[in-house]
């Protein structure tokens, strides 16, 4: 679309009913105003001007000048200034999205008044400020509700949770709301979805007693997510028998995770990371359509549910920072499962944690009998996320440690078992993770060989297996790994050559072997003629040993460690060794005693 000349004023000879112009605008000027020809339409049923950086206050002139106009879409422009209606009352519109602009002041009590049958009404990623209005709570139509993402104080008005018509959605994430919450969430009868995270809501989440009242089985999704909650997981979540989704991470809960939550059949999405849990996950909690579970961050132990080993649904484990038996950062010991090896990873179309709904008013469906069909299919009118559920991970590949969230986790496959007492030998069942994108086994005390059938690892982009006790050659096959971007098997007791530097592995540099002294190869500066072999070669055993894992629920650094942390510290010898080895020191102090006391003995090492 190229925006008409200022200087245009006919007035046009046609009145539409429908018009979408989402994204339409080709022109890099800023401050665009709308479309001249939009000031003389009075019959307009349906506008959609959204992500097109239009300028100056909102066009409330829309909606004096067509009083059939049903849906108003404005999101994703740049008007700015208060919300202000100076309008007669509109009792058929249905839809008002201003979402993702610049718009500032207090939201306008005569909203209620102005639009009696409102059934969406979204205003989040603006600036609004002060209380929520107490007339939503008596708008009888109303289904969705956000206010996300403002700077909006003081307290939810009781009846909109507990008496309202709001059976869809009700967010206000990401405010500055205050108050205690949890005795209206339990009169939270009809609501589907629930979303108060990143609040000041305070409270303790006691124990009811169900039977006393009529508990709102509606909720499908509800996230409490960094708050000032705490006390004891309430039992009463066993109670809710259709929750798909529940985020408690952030807030001050302790105990044990209970029993009741073995009840939570539909439950594809668990966060109750960043707490002070405690005790074993229960074993009868195995979800079948389990897809994403954080509990790090807490103190708990006892070995995983079998059910994550044989989930055909699970996508997201994040276990770090706790004392259980498994995943990066823990303190596990044992062997790696071969089990592993059968775990299907999921391709991009089913990793993704949001998927979309369109539901928005009957728009006169005699205007464009399709209309309704294409909503559901998505093409081009206006889309609402199925779940607002926001994931995050902490993961560490190609060497470096990033939290990732939103579309990218829908590219990303990893198993990250570092930092932990691992021993035995690499199961070779590893090598059927054909999807996997980076796989990290360092820091542990593994030995035998480098399997060969890590060749069939065609998408891995990330192979860390330094800091082991591995042995033998490097698998001349895995030049093969075309995806190959970062491969470190720095300090282990590998002998040999190194692959040939064809292909990927004609980037990698000395670093990734060093710390193997039977290693030759150019790029290390090694004749292969001149080194010795070592008088004895770890190979794959028949017997594989206790297929299991296990952990120490208390303990300090393993020696293998604290010896490299040791040796880290002592080639400091000068200034510009400081600077040469901080790196290596704190890799391997973080991984044992944590990054605060890497910087802060680093520091004392340099003074």
């Amino acid at each position: 679309m190229v925006m008409e000349p200022s200087f245009y004023t006919s007035v046009p000879k046609f009145q539409l009913k429908f018009i979408s112009l989402s994204k339409c605008i080709t022109s890099l000027q800023l401050n665009l105003e709308l479309p001249t020809f939009l000031y003389y339409q009075y019959d307009l049923r349906y506008v959609d001007v959204s992500q097109n950086n239009f300028s100056g206050t909102v066009p409330t002139w829309l909606l004096g000048n067509n009083t059939k106009l049903e849906v108003l879409i404005l999101m994703g422009n740049s008007f700015t200034g208060p919300l202000s209606l100076s309008l007669a009352p509109n009792s058929n519109v249905s839809l008002i999205d201003i979402s993702q602009n610049k718009l500032q002041g207090q939201i306008p009590i005569g909203i209620c008044p102005t639009f009696p049958h409102l059934r969406w009404l979204v205003l989040s990623k603006n600036a609004f400020e002060g209380n929520i209005p107490p007339c939503l709570s008596g708008m009888k139509d109303l289904l969705i509700l956000d206010l996300s993402n403002n700077q909006l104080s003081g307290k939810v008005p009781e009846e909109l949770i507990t008496k309202s018509s709001l059976t869809i959605l009700m967010r206000l994430s990401n405010n500055n709301l205050g108050g205690n919450v949890i005795p209206m969430i339990f009169h939270a009868n009809g609501l589907r979805d629930l979303y108060l995270d990143v609040n000041n809501f305070y409270g303790e989440m006691k124990n009811v007693d169900v039977s006393t009242f009529e508990f709102p089985t509606s909720l499908r999704e509800i996230d409490l997510r960094n708050n000032k909650l705490y006390g004891d997981l309430p039992r009463w979540i066993g109670n809710v028998p259709f929750l798909e989704k529940i985020a408690l991470s952030e807030n001050g809960f302790v105990g044990s995770i209970l029993m009741e939550f073995c009840n939570l059949n539909c439950l594809d999405f668990l966060d109750l990371s960043e707490n002070n849990l405690f005790g074993s996950i229960p074993t009868c909690f195995n979800p079948p359509d389990i897809k994403h579970v954080h509990l790090q961050g807490n103190r708990l132990s006892g070995p995983l549910p079998i059910a994550f080993y044989n989930s055909s649904s699970l996508v997201t484990l994040d276990l770090g920072g706790n004392n259980l038996t498994d995943l990066s950062h823990n303190m596990f010991y044992g062997f790696i499962p071969s089990c592993l090896g059968n775990l299907t990873l999921k391709t991009k179309d089913q990793k993704t944690l949001t998927s979309y709904f369109v539901e928005a008013s009957d728009v006169v469906e005699d205007i464009l009998p399709y209309q309704k069909e294409t909503r559901w299919r998505g093409d081009g009118l206006q889309e609402y996320p199925d779940t607002y559920m926001e994931e995050w991970v902490q993961f560490t590949t190609k060497s470096r440690s990033y939290s990732y969230g939103g579309l990218i986790l829908e590219n990303m496959t990893g198993i990250d078992l570092s930092c932990n007492k691992l021993t035995g030998q690499i199961p070779p069942e590893l090598g059927n993770l054909s999807q996997i994108h980076s796989l990290n086994l360092s820091y542990n005390n593994l030995t035998g060989v480098i399997p060969s059938s890590f060749s069939n690892l065609k998408q891995i982009e990330s192979l860390d297996l330094s800091y082991n006790s591995l042995s033998g050659e490097i698998p001349n096959q895995l030049v093969e790994l075309n995806s190959l971007e970062v491969f470190n098997v720095a300090h282990n007791n590998l002998s040999g050559s190194i692959p040939e530097p064809k292909a990927q592995f004609g980037t990698f540099i000395e670093s990734s072997y060093e710390g193997n002294p039977f290693l030759c190869g150019a790029i290390l500066h090694k004749s292969c003629s001149r080194i010795n072999s070592p008088s004895t070669i770890s190979t794959i055993s028949d017997d594989k040993g206790e297929d299991d894992l296990g952990f120490l629920s208390s303990g300090n650094a393993s020696p293998p460690v604290v010896s490299q942390l040791e040796a880290a510290v002592l080639r400091i010898t000068s200034s510009s060794d400081v600077f040469n080895y901080h790196e290596d020191l704190c890799k391997v102090c973080s991984c044992c005693l944590g990054k605060k006391f890497c910087y802060d003995l680093l520091y004392q090492v340099i003074t």
